[in-house]
């Protein structure tokens, strides 16, 4: 939803419920997590790590590594990263789900109304044919 459409008047009470502080971090972390702008920044800075600690491995063998072979603490930050955006971009998912099934439910109700409106129509329409004859 955009933020415009949020504060609308025509849109029904449900649309605009306002966001708890999670469901708007959660939001926003996978809506970041999911650009292009966090793959690359994030393959950047693996490389820069990698290089780095190749350069000093290579250079001091095993004095002044900063992350010993085969990069453990890289691991360690990869996996935590891992363990914490999943489940967080899971959350915004749901909500976007639950959004989903509300709006799929208030189209539904908006096309039987619409449906009752032309089947009215039609009947006023036939009813006049039925007069002019």
């Amino acid at each position: 939803m955009k933020k415009e459409a949020k504060h609308r008047k025509d849109l029904p009470h449900i649309f605009r419920v306002p966001k708890t502080l999670g469901q708007k971090a959660a939001d926003w972390i996978a809506k970041w997590a999911g650009s292009w702008t966090f793959i690359i920044l994030f393959f950047i800075f693996i490389g820069v790590w990698m290089t780095t600690n190749g350069y000093f491995l290579l250079k001091y063998v095993k004095e002044g590594v900063i992350d010993p072979y085969p990069f453990i603490l890289l691991n360690l930050a990869l996996s935590c990263l891992a363990a914490i955006q999943a489940p967080v971009i899971l959350m915004s998912q749901n909500r976007q789900a639950q959004r989903d099934r509300i709006k799929i439910d208030y189209d539904y109700h908006i096309n039987k109304k619409a449906e009752k409106e032309i089947r009215e129509i039609k009947n006023l329409l036939l009813n006049q044919r039925r007069r002019k004859k």
